[in-house]
């Protein structure tokens, strides 16, 4: 059972659906926030045809069914909205209102809702009402653009930053601001979550760049994308790969001389094309050893070099596990709360309910 008391007592009614939402009220649920997912008849949360990322993303929660078409599930609903803290919604900004269950309506039952809606778009703008994934949202906010070799096209990349980064973790942050003006007396507050807005915000590197240059810097050729060949991943003799991650002077000076190529720091290592020869005399250095060989030789010193592990590998990591971030459920991996409080215990959460598993459940507290 979920015993964190860091918001013991904050109840959750999650509509969200798929990937974003659930993952945002995952950390309010790791953080000992009681969430119940509202779900239609039938099918539930979509995420359900795919059960191994349901777990991992509806892990400590309930379920309840409820038809929001239907008058006396609209009431029920009402009901506990009453007796919640927080509602989250991923649905596009008309379809709540039309049900007669939008925030205007629900903050007369509960003036002290917090209520989170997380969105593509947000709730104004000319797109507000566009459907999209991940991708169409890092492709407007630009990062999609940024992603992948200065040779070749956008890369999706291996997780979903606008989803995850820009949307959940966002929408987590904006729900907690909420809830603790609440706490500190104000009112409850409509919190507006544009997944669009949020991937932008983290486009840190390329603005800062762009404000210096007064141009962003072309794919694959960002000081942290790929223009620095001390920043930069490269191919071991196994075929796997070392990330060289030596920005700062001093750790470079240490992997030359670790790697015995102390010449190689005469070479000019600046962005640009005059850094050419030596991104090709490291690459070939680098390929002259496995990926295994230089970590045992680099990662433990003041190198900022690193072993590119595959997720099987990261799950037996000796830092990984110390961390005890892998939690195993029925077997299978899933990840604990990933930040730790001081004094707290990070305990497992009861697996994913079953569709309509808490549905007499009392809404009262």
């Amino acid at each position: 059972m979920n015993t964190n008391p860091l918001l013991r007592g904050t109840r959750v009614l999650d509509l969200s659906r798929l990937l974003p939402g659930p993952f945002a009220t995952l950390y309010l649920a790791q953080l000992g926030a009681e969430v119940i997912k509202i779900e239609e008849p039938g099918t539930g949360d979509y995420a359900r045809q795919m059960p191994g990322l349901f777990e991992q993303v509806n892990r400590g929660k309930k379920s309840v069914v409820l038809d929001l078409r239907q008058a006396a599930d609209v009431e029920r609903f009402k009901a506990m909205v009453a007796n919640a803290d927080v509602v989250v919604d991923t649905f596009r900004p008309d379809v709540m209102p039309k049900l007669g269950c939008g925030y205007d309506t629900l903050k007369t039952i509960n003036p002290r809702l917090v209520y989170a809606a997380l969105t593509g778009y947000g709730h104004s703008g000319p797109y507000r009402d566009r459907p999209g994934h991940d991708m169409n949202y890092r492709g407007y906010a630009g990062e999609l653009e940024q992603s992948g070799p200065a040779d070749g096209a956008p890369l999706v990349g291996g997780f979903q930053v606008a989803d995850l980064a820009g949307g959940g973790l966002s929408c987590a942050i904006g729900i907690l601001a909420a809830l603790n003006g609440v706490r500190a007396g104000g009112p409850g507050c409509f919190v507006d979550v544009a997944m669009l807005d949020c991937t932008l915000a983290l486009q840190v590197a390329t603005l800062a760049e762009l404000r210096e240059l007064g141009r962003p810097p072309r794919r694959g050729g960002g000081l942290l994308s790929g223009a620095m060949p001390n920043y930069q991943v490269y191919e071991c003799a196994d075929g796997r790969y070392l990330a060289l991650g030596a920005f700062e002077r001093k750790f470079f000076v240490n992997f030359c001389k670790l790697a015995g190529r102390p010449d190689l720091l005469e070479l000019p290592h600046a962005p640009g094309p005059e850094s050419l020869p030596l991104r090709e005399a490291v690459a070939e250095l680098v390929r002259t050893r496995s990926r295994d060989e230089w970590e045992c030789l680099l990662a433990g010193e003041d190198t900022c070099a690193s072993a590119i592990l595959s997720m099987d590998e990261v799950l037996e990591n000796e830092q990984v596990r110390a961390r005890e971030l892998i939690q195993w459920a029925e077997g299978k991996p899933a990840f604990g709360m990933p930040i730790r409080f001081d004094g707290e215990a990070r305990p497992a959460l009861d697996p994913s309910p079953a569709l309509g598993e808490h549905d007499e459940d009392p809404p009262a507290r």
